[in-house]
């Protein structure tokens, strides 16, 4: 898992993806944005989940983690689309 992030893509984050607009429902995978302050959770770097609902600027996305279906609240920095709908 990276740390920091190569030289020339640090800076500023990307007006677009920072105001991202996600559907419910819609799948997503977990990507930590290394130039943002989070507190995700090294074991779902990487893992898809779904969408369930807008809180705030942040999204509740349900992830499966073993047998369990876990919620987590994160801003859409971190989320990338997946497509296809449920």
């Amino acid at each position: 898992m990276l740390t920091h992030k190569p030289i020339r893509e640090r800076g500023k984050i990307r007006l677009s993806e920072y105001c991202k607009i996600l559907n419910e429902g819609e799948r997503v995978s977990v990507v930590k944005e290394l130039s943002m302050q989070n507190n995700l959770p090294k074991r779902i770097q990487g893992k898809i989940g779904i969408v369930k609902r807008k809180i705030g600027s942040a999204y509740l996305v349900n992830i499966n983690e073993g047998k369990k279906i876990k919620g987590f609240i994160m801003h859409p920095v971190h989320l990338r689309r997946m497509g296809g709908e449920k």
